[in-house]
Protein backbone atom coordinates (compact mmCIF):
# COMPACT_ATOMS: atom_id res chain seq x y z
CA UNK A 1 0.00 0.00 0.00
CA UNK A 2 1.34 3.41 -0.90
CA UNK A 3 2.18 5.78 1.94
CA UNK A 4 0.34 8.52 0.02
CA UNK A 5 -3.01 6.73 0.33
CA UNK A 6 -5.40 8.18 2.90
CA UNK A 7 -6.12 5.22 5.18
CA UNK A 8 -7.72 5.74 8.56
CA UNK A 9 -7.42 3.50 11.60
CA UNK A 10 -8.88 0.01 11.18
CA UNK A 11 -11.11 -1.39 13.93
CA UNK A 12 -12.49 -4.84 14.67
CA UNK A 13 -15.76 -5.39 16.50
CA UNK A 14 -17.43 -8.61 17.68
CA UNK A 15 -21.04 -8.35 18.88
CA UNK A 16 -22.76 -11.21 20.72
CA UNK A 17 -26.42 -11.96 19.96
CA UNK A 18 -27.91 -14.32 22.59
CA UNK A 19 -30.33 -16.77 21.02
CA UNK A 20 -28.96 -15.78 17.60
CA UNK A 21 -31.50 -12.94 17.44
CA UNK A 22 -29.99 -10.66 14.80
CA UNK A 23 -32.76 -8.22 13.97
CA UNK A 24 -30.74 -5.91 11.74
CA UNK A 25 -31.65 -2.79 13.72
CA UNK A 26 -28.08 -1.50 13.76
CA UNK A 27 -27.52 -2.20 10.07
CA UNK A 28 -29.31 0.99 9.01
CA UNK A 29 -26.83 2.97 11.09
CA UNK A 30 -23.86 1.19 9.49
CA UNK A 31 -25.33 1.83 6.02
CA UNK A 32 -25.68 5.53 6.93
CA UNK A 33 -22.08 5.73 8.19
CA UNK A 34 -20.83 4.12 4.97
CA UNK A 35 -22.94 6.36 2.73
CA UNK A 36 -21.67 9.47 4.55
CA UNK A 37 -18.05 8.33 4.16
CA UNK A 38 -17.39 8.09 7.89
CA UNK A 39 -16.46 4.41 7.78
CA UNK A 40 -15.67 1.84 5.12
CA UNK A 41 -16.65 -1.76 5.83
CA UNK A 42 -13.75 -4.06 4.99
CA UNK A 43 -15.20 -7.32 6.26
CA UNK A 44 -18.47 -8.36 7.85
CA UNK A 45 -19.64 -11.82 8.89
CA UNK A 46 -22.36 -13.42 10.97
CA UNK A 47 -21.17 -16.44 12.94
CA UNK A 48 -23.59 -18.94 14.46
CA UNK A 49 -22.71 -21.50 17.10
CA UNK A 50 -25.37 -24.19 16.81
CA UNK A 51 -26.75 -26.08 19.81
CA UNK A 52 -24.31 -28.93 19.09
CA UNK A 53 -21.39 -26.46 19.07
CA UNK A 54 -20.87 -26.42 15.29
CA UNK A 55 -19.65 -23.03 14.10
CA UNK A 56 -20.79 -21.67 10.73
CA UNK A 57 -20.42 -18.27 9.10
CA UNK A 58 -22.39 -16.30 6.55
CA UNK A 59 -21.82 -13.03 4.76
CA UNK A 60 -24.08 -10.33 6.17
CA UNK A 61 -25.66 -9.87 2.73
CA UNK A 62 -26.89 -13.47 2.97
CA UNK A 63 -29.07 -12.41 5.90
CA UNK A 64 -30.96 -9.81 3.85
CA UNK A 65 -34.42 -10.62 2.65
CA UNK A 66 -36.86 -8.70 4.82
CA UNK A 67 -37.27 -6.05 2.14
CA UNK A 68 -36.73 -3.27 4.66
CA UNK A 69 -33.02 -2.57 4.36
CA UNK A 70 -30.91 -3.05 1.26
CA UNK A 71 -27.67 -4.71 2.34
CA UNK A 72 -26.27 -4.72 -1.20
CA UNK A 73 -23.99 -1.89 -0.11
CA UNK A 74 -22.00 -4.58 1.74
CA UNK A 75 -21.72 -6.88 -1.28
CA UNK A 76 -18.09 -7.89 -1.55
CA UNK A 77 -17.25 -6.70 1.97
CA UNK A 78 -15.04 -9.73 2.39
CA UNK A 79 -11.48 -8.41 2.34
CA UNK A 80 -10.04 -11.60 3.77
CA UNK A 81 -9.07 -9.86 7.00
CA UNK A 82 -11.52 -12.17 8.81
CA UNK A 83 -10.30 -15.69 8.18
CA UNK A 84 -11.44 -19.15 9.24
CA UNK A 85 -9.43 -18.95 12.48
CA UNK A 86 -11.15 -15.66 13.38
CA UNK A 87 -14.55 -17.18 12.65
CA UNK A 88 -13.85 -20.20 14.85
CA UNK A 89 -12.41 -18.04 17.63
CA UNK A 90 -15.47 -15.77 17.52
CA UNK A 91 -17.77 -18.78 17.62
CA UNK A 92 -16.02 -19.98 20.76
CA UNK A 93 -16.76 -16.64 22.47
CA UNK A 94 -20.49 -17.36 22.59
CA UNK A 95 -22.67 -20.10 24.00
CA UNK A 96 -24.30 -22.77 21.80
CA UNK A 97 -27.40 -21.30 20.16
CA UNK A 98 -25.93 -17.79 20.10
CA UNK A 99 -24.51 -15.75 17.24
CA UNK A 100 -21.76 -13.20 16.90
CA UNK A 101 -21.46 -10.51 14.24
CA UNK A 102 -17.92 -9.62 13.15
CA UNK A 103 -17.09 -6.27 11.63
CA UNK A 104 -13.77 -4.88 10.37
CA UNK A 105 -14.02 -1.26 9.33
CA UNK A 106 -11.84 1.69 8.44
CA UNK A 107 -12.42 5.05 10.08
CA UNK A 108 -12.25 6.89 6.74
CA UNK A 109 -12.85 10.26 8.39
CA UNK A 110 -9.35 10.00 9.90
CA UNK A 111 -7.52 9.06 6.67
CA UNK A 112 -6.69 12.60 5.52
CA UNK A 113 -5.51 13.51 9.03
CA UNK A 114 -3.25 10.44 9.22
CA UNK A 115 -1.77 11.27 5.79
CA UNK A 116 -1.16 14.89 6.79
CA UNK A 117 0.64 13.77 9.94
CA UNK A 118 2.81 11.36 7.92
CA UNK A 119 3.74 14.17 5.52
CA UNK A 120 4.68 16.27 8.56
CA UNK A 121 7.03 13.51 9.69
CA UNK A 122 4.90 12.27 12.57
CA UNK A 123 4.46 8.62 13.41
CA UNK A 124 2.10 6.87 15.78
CA UNK A 125 3.91 5.88 18.96
CA UNK A 126 0.83 4.63 20.81
CA UNK A 127 -2.75 3.84 19.96
CA UNK A 128 -5.53 2.21 21.95
CA UNK A 129 -9.26 1.74 22.01
CA UNK A 130 -10.93 2.37 25.37
CA UNK A 131 -14.21 0.45 25.78
CA UNK A 132 -17.18 2.80 26.28
CA UNK A 133 -18.25 0.93 29.44
CA UNK A 134 -14.86 1.70 31.02
CA UNK A 135 -15.09 5.39 30.12
CA UNK A 136 -18.62 5.66 31.53
CA UNK A 137 -17.64 3.87 34.76
CA UNK A 138 -14.60 6.13 35.20
CA UNK A 139 -16.61 9.31 34.57
CA UNK A 140 -19.28 8.16 37.04
CA UNK A 141 -16.59 7.43 39.66
CA UNK A 142 -15.04 10.87 39.11
CA UNK A 143 -18.45 12.52 39.38
CA UNK A 144 -19.21 10.63 42.61
CA UNK A 145 -15.82 11.59 44.06
CA UNK A 146 -16.37 15.20 43.07
CA UNK A 147 -19.79 15.16 44.72
CA UNK A 148 -18.29 13.67 47.89
CA UNK A 149 -15.54 16.30 47.85
CA UNK A 150 -18.10 19.11 47.55
CA UNK A 151 -20.06 17.68 50.48
CA UNK A 152 -16.89 17.54 52.60
CA UNK A 153 -16.03 21.14 51.72
CA UNK A 154 -19.53 22.26 52.72
CA UNK A 155 -19.19 20.42 56.05
CA UNK A 156 -15.73 21.90 56.68
CA UNK A 157 -17.07 25.42 56.04
CA UNK A 158 -19.68 25.04 58.78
Amino acid sequence: MSVNVDVGPIDFLALEFPGARLNGEGMAIIVDLVERGIIRVLDMRAVLRSEDGTITAAAITDLDGDGVLDLAVFEGAESGLIDEDDINEAGELVQPGDAVALLVYENTWAGPFVSAMRRAGASVVASARIPADEVIARLEALEAAEGAGSAEQATDAD
